[in-house]
């Protein structure tokens, strides 16, 4: 019966016959018997037909609701049943710097997730000296973070993605009107930067000492409230983007340039060399994969 739910899941969400036997892999007329057979086991309708046409009935949207749930629970089930059978049960610890672009990493531990369900995913962010440190004292298994020492032997060094610097800057702000800015440019205008408490300074020296920031500095404690900082006009954002910015109702992005050149940052992911962990190097593919689109 599981199946024929998942049958009928599929029409509702697709509102078709046709696209939802695509998805499932099987044929229109399958579908349609199998959730026929549904019907007849339950003995109540689900669907109103009408033509080609169809609808959900009232129980039948009862049902369709609360199927997601007993279909995600089993799911579950299924997945605890088989780490347990097999004694063994993966857990990876990740890594993240906090202004690193969370939808990456939601499509990888999406896909990651699918590909190896007996591996359970703990994530901890942090700026680039936190992560370093979460790596060299065991916390993390990977960190996604930004190269900015000389490379040890002691850590594989996976390279990701280049990403080029703009400047988050609201639609009104006059600086949004130019075709790329410098440090002189924005020498009087804050910029915003993600930052713990006690990494401050460490954050400071970094973008005075690779941009050359002549202004005075913001600091955030997330994504949310930098984007926030800047819409309200208190200073500029430095994002970044490895292809063209997104268009924005809010903001423009106006590239970063030095020498004539436009800024960029190195993303690569670290793991000890001696690591016994299984799925390290699988899951920085897979992250390679989305943030190289």
């Amino acid at each position: 019966m599981i199946r024929q739910i998942k049958y009928f899941q599929a029409v509702v969400r697709c509102q078709s016959f046709t696209k939802a036997a695509e998805e499932c892999f099987i044929s229109q007329s399958a579908i349609s018997q199998q959730i026929q057979a549904l019907e007849k086991e339950l003995g109540v309708q689900l669907l109103k037909r009408e033509g080609r046409k169809f609808s959900l009935t009232p129980v039948g949207e009862y049902f369709y609701k609360k199927s997601l749930v007993l279909v995600n629970d089993f799911e579950r089930l299924c997945s605890e049943t088989t780490r347990i059978a097999k004694g063994v049960e993966y857990e990876l610890t990740i890594g993240y710097l906090k202004h690193f672009p969370g939808f990456f990493l939601q499509e990888t531990i999406q896909e990651f997730n699918s590909k190896y369900p007996e591996v359970s995913i703990n994530l901890l962010s942090g700026t680039h000296e936190e992560l370093y440190e979460f790596l060299r004292k065991g916390k993390a298994d990977i960190v996604i973070n930004d190269l900015r020492r000389k490379p040890s032997a002691q850590y594989v060094n996976y390279f990701l993605a280049e990403a080029k610097f703009y400047a988050e800057l609201p639609l009104n702000n006059p600086l949004a009107q130019l075709e790329f800015l410098t440090a002189e440019d924005l020498k009087n205008t804050p910029i915003i930067i993600i930052s713990s408490a006690g990494q401050k300074y460490n954050e400071e020296l970094f973008f005075r000492e690779y941009f050359g920031v002549k202004s005075e500095f913001i600091f955030a404690e997330n994504l949310q409230e930098a984007h926030l900082l800047a819409s309200s006009n208190n200073g500029y954002f430095p994002v970044e983007f490895n292809h063209a910015p997104p268009a924005s109702k809010i903001f423009k992005y106006v590239p970063i340039f030095y020498n004539g050149a436009q800024f960029f940052r190195k993303y690569y992911a670290f793991w000890r060399v001696e690591s016994q962990k299984k799925y390290l190097e699988e899951f920085a593919s897979i992250l390679k994969i989305y943030l190289q689109k």
